[in-house]
């Protein structure tokens, strides 16, 4: 056997013992989703249950921003406070805010205007006078396009035990009109989902920050919020931060609810690609590892090994394989939604091929740029996380 030849063996061994780990994943978030989501955690006694500091950031308004804003005035939790962060005097958010707090006089509210800069991410400069004013230990900070259900925070505080320092909410969206709507929901309820049911169960850090509860005390032991300014990803940060100190992360049992009144698919493609961008910055092996999570990638590269090691036909193996896969997405999908499909099945088959088809292409189009792009700024990301903001010319 010629060297070339034991190299493509070994190469293609490799490949296909990655197209079986993907399936394993799959088992894993399968099996962690349906124990985790949906579930009755224990509720503490009224006697054991902490007050929580609601931390709100918002920048402009939306269709929905109202309706969102308004669920954490009627959370059923005997003790929280509203900390609303703004950071123009101008916005149009403020007066949104200011009508709820007429409308629900006997909430426990506060209402910051004005940005303390600490760093490059803007999300921390609008929250830090906020995070210096809470008053409760445990501090939940929630994005402004988070709708909530009235037991999200009892649900939440009681997933903190004594070894937990962090409660995540896995990402999903609320069902709303239009197919643009459709294909978030498919995202993060397949992909999106899969890959934070599989990490959270075997203590993988994949924390996302538009619903993430801690410990206070905790962050403020490595020097409080403004310590995450210089970070674009600060929720990954923070989770490594409480992480380091003996304290696990958990997903909380209920997903979070983005709710946001404008959506379409162009910005919807512009988010996947900062996010992905953001990885490939941070952490530089999630450029080789990232596609081989993808079903068309893995498809075709499963089917080139099997035909190499075990001359079965690519044809029939890349079309049973993507059959399987979309099958799988589909029960993900159905446990995430907690039931059927909110849509027609057309519109998933639609909405699930145009994600598996787009995803390879943002993955090659965040090599073009050199830059990340959020909110209209440009970020230089470097290895291991420090951001920089460059100046617009």
């Amino acid at each position: 056997m010629s060297i070339a030849l034991i190299l493509v063996t070994i190469l293609a061994t490799g490949l296909f013992g990655g197209w079986m780990f993907d399936w394993i994943i799959f088992l894993i978030a399968l099996v962690y989703g349906k124990w985790r989501l949906y579930s009755k955690p224990d509720i503490p006694s009224p006697e054991d249950i902490q007050g929580v500091s609601i931390i709100k950031p918002l920048m402009g308004v939306d269709p929905n921003l109202k309706h969102n804003l308004e669920t954490f005035f009627q959370l059923e939790y005997p003790n929280y406070e509203l900390l609303f962060s703004v950071q123009d005097e101008n916005d149009p958010a403020i007066l949104v805010v200011k009508s709820l707090i007429d409308t629900y006089p006997k909430a426990d509210v506060k209402l910051f205007i004005g940005l303390k800069h600490v760093g490059p991410n803007g999300k921390i400069n609008n929250m830090v006078r906020a995070y210096e004013a809470a008053k409760h230990n445990l501090l939940l900070i929630s994005d402004s396009g988070i709708k909530m259900t009235k037991d999200s925070l009892l649900d939440m505080v009681s997933c903190l035990k004594k070894d937990v320092g962090l409660v995540l909410q896995m990402p999903y969206v609320c069902h709303r009109k239009g197919f643009a709507s459709v294909y978030e929901q498919v995202y993060f309820g397949t992909m999106q989902a899969r890959n934070c049911l599989s990490a959270n169960a075997v203590g993988i850090n994949c924390s996302t920050g538009m619903s993430m509860l801690f410990r206070k005390d905790l962050i403020d032991e490595v020097g409080g919020l403004k310590e995450f300014g210089k970070y674009l990803a600060e929720d990954y940060f923070i989770a490594e931060a409480i992480r380091n100190q003996g304290y696990k992360s958990v997903l909380c049992t209920q997903p979070a609810l983005q709710n946001s009144g404008t959506y379409n698919i162009n910005d919807f493609h512009k988010r996947m690609l900062r996010w992905a961008s953001l990885r490939a910055s941070m952490i530089p092996t999630f450029i080789l590892l990232e596609p081989l999570s993808e079903c068309m990638i893995m498809g075709v590269v499963g089917s080139w090994a099997a035909q190499f090691l075990f001359d079965i036909s690519p044809m029939a193996f890349f079309l049973m394989h993507v059959l399987c896969w979309f099958l799988l997405d589909y029960v993900m999908f159905c446990m995430v939604q907690n039931g059927p499909l909110p849509f027609s099945k057309f519109e998933y088959v639609v909405a699930w091929l145009l994600r598996e088809l787009s995803s390879p292409y943002i993955l090659l189009l965040r090599h073009t740029g050199s830059y990340i792009i959020w909110r209209n700024r440009k970020y230089m990301v470097h290895w291991g996380g420090y951001t920089e903001e460059v100046p617009a010319t």
